[in-house]
């Protein structure tokens, strides 16, 4: 297994979402990109045993191989998604690139058949689930975040809400969800190197240590500690 998902093991791994983990209220690949993506970019990590059960839904029963062969696909898919969030749309790799499903002639298909993203950005808030308060603080603390989540939850809802809460919402077009899509890499980007940022250890200040009361000032004014700086 290459260190990602290559074209067969995109397929494979699509085949047996759909088998064996869809019909049971699992995800496809899909919604499984999404969920990995948060995953990969929030405020803490989650160790495998957690996230897996609701990429399965009811958790099928898998003999020896297909366990091992799932291990793999699943391993190679995660350190794609890992690779991929450290860049930014100007410089990702085509095979790093987010795993939706794009209609050929879009012309052609129905309108509930366009809501290109939708799984995508479900599986993604499933992933912010696992981490609830730890991306409350960040979102509280980021309004750059906040706007990433609305754009999300617009190809999710297939709706725009406008400035009125009474107000009808409008239905995104495929257009918009076109636009939103290409902004992924870019957006998961930022949330990477905020995360970085925000779990790098900071070196703490150190002080210098305090004179003696009656030696003198290191302020240099040729007083004693005490009745220079030590005095206020």
């Amino acid at each position: 297994m290459t260190a990602f998902l290559d074209d067969a093991g995109i397929d494979r791994l699509g085949d047996l979402l759909e088998t064996r983990a869809v019909p049971h209220k699992g995800f496809n690949l899909e919604a499984l990109d999404g969920y990995l993506s948060a995953l990969a970019v929030g405020p803490q990590a989650i160790d495998r045993a957690t996230w897996e059960p609701a990429v399965w839904g009811t958790p099928p029963r898998f003999d020896a191989a297909e366990r091992k062969e799932i291990d793999a696909l699943l391993e190679a898919h995660w350190s794609m998604v890992n690779q991929r969030v450290r860049h930014a749309d100007d410089d990702l790799p085509d095979h790093l690139a987010p795993l939706l499903w794009l209609p050929e002639e879009p012309e052609e298909e129905d309108d509930d058949e366009l809501d290109v993203g939708r799984d995508w950005a479900f599986g993604f808030f499933r992933g912010v689930e696992l981490a609830e308060a730890g991306w409350d603080a960040w979102l509280d603390e980021n309004d750059w975040m906040d706007e990433i989540f609305a754009l999300l939850d617009r190809v999710a809802s297939g709706e725009v809400l406008g400035d009125d809460p009474t107000a009808e919402p409008t239905a995104i077009t495929y257009t918009e969800r076109l636009e939103i899509i290409a902004g992924l890499p870019g957006m998961l980007a930022d949330l990477h190197h905020h995360r970085i940022t925000a779990l790098t250890p900071r070196e703490p200040i150190r002080k210098g240590a305090t004179p003696e009361r009656n030696q003198p000032c290191p302020c240099g004014s040729g007083k004693k500690y005490k009745k220079c700086c030590g005095a206020q």
